[in-house]
């Protein structure tokens, strides 16, 4: 479904949301769509390939020209539309960051043998990249590309000056902390993120899933908050629960078990970052099944 967006007051002039309908514990009320702009329109994140979703996505751009098709980062959840959204427009240019493995840390490329790719397109290549601080412009609007990879390495924002906002694709979300999965997510490039992020001053957060975030900076700390205690948290748990299924049911208790695969992920990126900066070790080597202890 479509509708102007937010959807309860403040509604800004020229967005409209498409919120895709694939529900789930991890996309909580489906991935938000946006479609940008008056007489001419950019797309973000068009969703899922659903073909009522793309006839949706068709319906709120009303035959308008479409300047771009816009990719925050490659989960099969945001990027799959794009190519069937992009036929039926004739041919509109997709961009984005880069495929699924660009912007990936020396680390990451590193320990790409540890698998993860939980909810990656694979197949995703945009048909020309966008870097930090490059611009898509339309009339009356502009998009600025910033870098923030943590939840995805090759992860864009798209800041909207005019309105002084900021598609924050999934690395800033009001309704859960961001999912991280080495070696696709990556914990320190995370902290980066929300940094630049909070830098930019803006009046609002338009999210890849749930509503917007009306005090981006308090949220960003907050996150930066959540992470550290986190970290702490595992750091000091390591003597007695000294692989990751004993910290994930020391730490996540109160999480459901389905939930616990993606709570040893996020585990696992934490002793990553903390290995990075030379407070842990791993026996034998950094993976899901090493044993870790205090440095």
């Amino acid at each position: 479904m479509h509708q102007g967006y937010p959807p309860k007051g403040g509604k800004e002039s020229g967005l409209i949301r498409v919120l895709a309908p694939n529900p789930s514990p991890m996309t909580h009320t489906g991935t938000n769509a946006f479609v940008l702009g008056h007489d001419d329109v950019a797309v973000i994140d068009p969703g899922p390939a659903l073909p009522g979703h793309v006839d949706a996505l068709l319906d709120a751009i009303a035959g308008r020209p479409v300047r771009a098709i816009l990719i925050t980062h490659s989960h099969v959840d945001h990027s799959p539309a794009a190519r069937p959204l992009q036929a039926r427009l004739g041919g509109v240019p997709v961009l984005a960051f880069g495929p699924s493995d660009a912007g990936r840390s020396d680390t990451m490329t590193r320990l790409t043998h540890l698998g993860g790719g939980e909810g990656v397109d694979t197949s995703f290549a945009p048909d020309a990249t966008l870097g930090q601080g490059d611009t898509v412009t339309g009339d009356g609007w502009t998009l600025q590309a910033h870098h923030t990879p943590g939840h995805m390495a090759n992860h864009l924002s798209f800041e909207w000056p005019e309105a002084r906002a900021v598609f924050t694709g999934d690395t800033v979300m009001g309704w859960a902390s961001t999912m991280i999965s080495p070696p696709d997510g990556d914990l320190g490039q995370f902290m980066a993120s929300l940094t630049r992020l909070a830098a930019l001053k803006a009046r609002v957060f338009h999210c890849g899933h749930g509503d917007p975030i009306t005090d981006p900076a308090g949220r960003c700390t907050d996150l930066v908050n959540h992470r550290r205690g986190r970290g702490d948290a595992i750091f000091g748990a390591l003597p007695t629960a000294p692989t990751i299924p004993d910290l994930v049911a020391r730490i996540y208790a109160d999480v459901p078990v389905a939930l616990h695969g993606a709570a040893a992920r996020n585990v696992l990126a934490h002793l990553i970052h903390l290995s990075e900066q030379g407070r842990v070790r791993a026996h034998p080597d950094i993976g899901p099944d090493a044993r870790w202890e205090q440095s």
